[in-house]
């Protein structure tokens, strides 16, 4: 393990376009669960009538409002979360011209909280919420304010307030799509972490990657393994941090 967290940070230090693409693994350091793991989201009886998947759609949301947004501040908002050591670590390369940008399917925003400033969020955030029929935005605290709740609505025209997520059954924005896929094909070094790469479109978007070192940094095996350079089984967050204490230290 020694030896790969000393390969990774040669790699860094080799990288000037460095591009992290990151899931779900990314932050269950700071105390969010992943979504398919055992513990995860979808594994958990949530409910006896609806399946989580099915609660996280756009079509549920519409249908059962009050159930939707139920399922969603008990189980996708996670108010006290805070970035962890993996999070820092990006910061800190992107301080340094290491890190062109973060592209990650979570919408936490711990990656800006933590500092980062260009990170593509391919499945929205649910920082920043807005009006479903008039487009007026809002933030996160005014969906949890008491008098919101069970719905909350729209002070200019009366409609209902949802987190800006990607939900099942919604495209991602082409916009933000465009970007990450143009980061990613002009990167020379691609760190996959946290992530299973089983969720398409997003888990597609890594073989748009021509660069010279790929790190593939989870628990568990991904699709993309055979190809990699450098393959890491460990937590995210402590492994970044020791690689880049290392570069920063040589």
């Amino acid at each position: 393990m020694e030896s790969k967290i000393d390969t990774l940070a040669k790699i860094l230090k080799d990288s000037t376009r460095a591009v992290f693409f990151g899931g779900a693994g990314m932050s269950t350091e700071s105390g969010i669960p992943d979504f398919r793991s055992a513990d995860g989201i979808y594994n958990q009886n949530l409910h006896r009538r609806f399946r989580p998947e099915e609660m996280a759609s756009h079509s549920f949301l519409v249908k059962h409002p009050e159930e939707f947004f139920d399922f969603y501040r008990q189980r996708m908002m996670f108010l006290s979360a805070a970035p962890n050591a993996g999070h820092k670590a990006l910061v800190r390369l992107e301080q340094q011209g290491i890190l062109a940008a973060v592209v990650t399917q979570n919408i936490d925003g711990l990656h800006q909280l933590a500092g980062s400033k260009i990170v593509y969020e391919l499945h929205g955030s649910s920082r920043h919420w807005h009006c479903m029929d008039c487009g007026k935005t809002y933030p996160m605290k005014y969906a949890l304010q008491e008098k919101n709740q069970p719905i909350p609505h729209c002070t200019e025209c009366g409609g209902v307030v949802r987190p800006g997520v990607v939900l099942y059954e919604e495209a991602l924005d082409d916009a933000v799509v465009q970007k990450a896929l143009r980061a990613i094909s002009a990167a020379d070094t691609l760190i996959v972490g946290g992530t299973s790469l089983v969720v398409y479109p997003a888990a597609g978007m890594i073989d748009y990657f021509r660069g010279k070192h790929l790190v593939l940094i989870n628990k568990t095996e991904t699709k993309a393994d055979a190809q990699a350079e450098l393959v890491i089984r460990a937590p995210i967050g402590k492994t970044l941090a020791e690689a880049v204490d290392r570069l920063m230290n040589e």
